[in-house]
């Protein structure tokens, strides 16, 4: 039998070690649908019920996997649909690649049923390599780029085959002019900076005495490099939300998450010190990083292109986190007063003391945080964590300590709704003998979540772990946005806009054959996270949640305090509720053993 260019491509996938393929059929790929069922679906093909599912899965699946995701789409709506998730590969530097039908080649241009201009589609999204197909000895060339500009450049990547061509024969390149052949193999390779480089880097850092690190996801593999300057420096550390797993919360100079979701301890940490060495991260908030003209800085990062940007650094070095810390270590000179460090420590531990106070502030019916507080303790050390957008988010950025081998993830640049559950199916794909939680708010939930139960219901058999929680704080409004438009332009909540209709998730989930936990009293949520991580399957667990809970920053500004109180003057719909529960939460820090250091 001929090799049709539909078959050609997925025994490329298979060459390049693509396992799976998470897509959406329509007939603009139906070529290359015949081609799975005669590859006897290998790379797997995984249905999810929309487009940007697809995307978002691939993600998850390059996030936590550490492999190039795949997603596939049909023309027209089915590209378009791929968007939002590419969009969050794109701004979280994950690789992806994005294999999309195309009418026929006979009948573009000519306002075709499902023609869009793919190319103008995917310019931004896909801007470091987008091509279309047309003949047969394109394909391997085409493809193979694709996939190594995806792990190279870390970024998505779009493949587009009209649908004729997927069914003609497969003929490779021949030896001739405009012929362009390819090949499959990428050796490993490092980048590290000059000695020159190094030098002054380390100049600068023995230099400082109260040193403060930043890392973010590029640190990811670099974590034992990371725990050695810290410790021959006497440094905190902080961590962008994309590198909460970067370093365990156990280590008693981690300071947790910066940024408006961030710590107390973070933000003193950056305020109070001298040196800034940022590792990995490009973490856009500069007004949470020190002041200009009170630390000197370094940073390195793999990409030259985001090296110098959110701080002035005196030294940039470009390279691979692990090799460049490595080569620098030699160069620092152990700090032989601790005291910055100790002081560090001691913000970190009464932080976690205002934290589990917070959690027990009694809330009607259940108080947010305490939901995620009570996790905390109770999640596997192997556990694989996704949190959506939303109030949920800062919860899951305070409360969880990471520890053990978690991995946890979020839309981090993007910050889009809709992402969490999906992640989560994408991580069970990669990792199918770990569990996998989501962290998802309600709105997330009904915008995307729900439907891909069907999804995780359909799969569930493959996982040899079988445990997937998706948990959902059910508070009946979108949340974030409610407090955004508090704290930020002084408005009172907008009913029309931000209320939520009360949904059974727990319900909904029974009804596919998953185990539904409805939480409704404070005393019952340890119960609740017990009965969903011990069920032998995938498990859906509810918390009725308080929305008038505010998701104060430790260190809210003065101008964000008098918006809110603005709203609640112009008549906020939950004014009352919203100042107790905010005067609640806020004394917390302020009790005896939560006074903080500089204050």
């Amino acid at each position: 039998m001929s090799e049709k260019v539909s078959d050609h491509v997925l025994a490329r996938l298979r060459e390049w070690g693509v396992e799976y393929v998470f897509g959406y059929p329509g007939d603009g790929i139906n070529g290359l649908l015949a081609a799975w069922e005669r590859a006897g679906d290998r790379p797997r093909f995984v249905q999810s019920r929309h487009e940007e599912m697809s995307a978002f899965e691939a993600v998850g699946y390059a996030k936590f996997g550490g492999r190039v995701g795949v997603c596939a789409a049909t023309s027209g709506p089915g590209a378009i649909h791929l968007l939002n998730g590419l969009y969050d590969a794109k701004l979280d530097h994950v690789p992806v690649v994005a294999i999309v039908g195309q009418t026929d080649r006979s009948a573009m241009g000519g306002s075709y049923q499902q023609e869009v201009d793919l190319h103008t589609l995917f310019k931004d999204v896909a801007s470091e390599f987008v091509e279309t197909v047309t003949v047969p000895q394109q394909l391997p060339n085409v493809l193979d780029r694709a996939i190594r500009t995806a792990y190279a450049r870390r970024c998505p990547t779009a493949v587009i085959i009209p649908a004729d061509v997927q069914e003609l024969e497969y003929e490779p390149p021949a030896h001739a002019f405009k012929m362009v052949p390819s090949s499959l193999d990428v050796s490993d390779w490092t980048s590290v900076p000059s000695d020159e480089a190094l030098e002054r880097a380390a100049e600068v850092l023995n230099a400082g005495e109260r040193v403060a690190v930043l890392v973010g996801q590029g640190a990811a593999g670099a974590r034992a490099e990371v725990e050695r300057v810290a410790d021959t420096l006497g440094a905190g550390v902080a961590k962008a939300l994309l590198g909460k797993d970067v370093l365990p919360d156990t280590l008693p100079y981690v300071t947790g998450a910066i940024g408006l979701l961030g710590t107390r301890p973070s933000y003193e940490l950056m305020r109070d010190c001298d040196t800034l060495l940022t590792i990995g991260s490009s973490f856009p908030y500069s007004q949470f990083l020190p002041e200009y003209g009170k630390a000197r800085g370094v940073q390195i990062d793999i990409d030259p292109h985001m090296v110098g940007m959110r701080y002035p650094y005196e030294v940039n070095l470009v390279g691979d986190a692990r090799a460049t810390l490595a080569r620098l270590l030699p160069m620092l000179r152990r700090k032989e007063d601790r005291s910055w460090q100790e002081g560090i420590t001691s913000a970190v531990e009464r932080w976690w003391q205002v934290m589990e106070r917070q959690a027990k502030v009694s809330s009607d019916p259940v108080n947010p945080q305490h939901v995620m507080h009570a996790l905390d303790p109770l999640l596997p050390e192997d556990a694989v964590i996704s949190a959506d957008s939303g109030s949920a988010t800062d919860w899951y950025a305070r409360h969880i300590r990471m520890r053990g081998t978690m991995r946890g993830s979020l839309s981090g640049t993007l910050a889009t709704m809709g992402c969490g559950v999906p992640y989560a199916i994408g991580a069970k794909f990669a990792h199918p003998d770990r569990p996998a939680i989501a962290l998802v708010g309600d709105g997330a939930m009904q915008m995307n979540g729900l439907a891909e139960l069907i999804t995780i219901a359909r799969y569930r058999s493959e996982w040899s772990d079988p445990r997937l929680v998706v948990a959902v704080w059910n508070n009946r409004d979108l949340n974030q946005v409610t407090w955004e438009m508090r704290s930020m332009s002084g408005s009172p909540q907008f009913l029309a806009s931000q209320r939520l209709p009360d949904v059974s998730y727990a319900d909904f989930a029974a009804s596919l054959g998953l185990t539904g936990v409805r939480v409704e009293r404070p005393e019952d949520v340890e119960r609740g996270w017990r009965r969903a991580l011990e069920a032998d399957g995938p498990a859906v667990v509810e918390f009725l949640t308080d929305p008038a809970m505010p998701p104060i920053p430790p260190h809210a500004t003065w101008d964000q305090i008098e918006a809110t109180v603005a709203a609640v003057v112009k008549g906020d719909s939950d004014r009352l509720a919203m100042l107790t529960q905010g005067v609640k939460a806020k004394v917390q820090e302020i009790l005896p053993g939560g006074a903080r250091r500089g204050d």
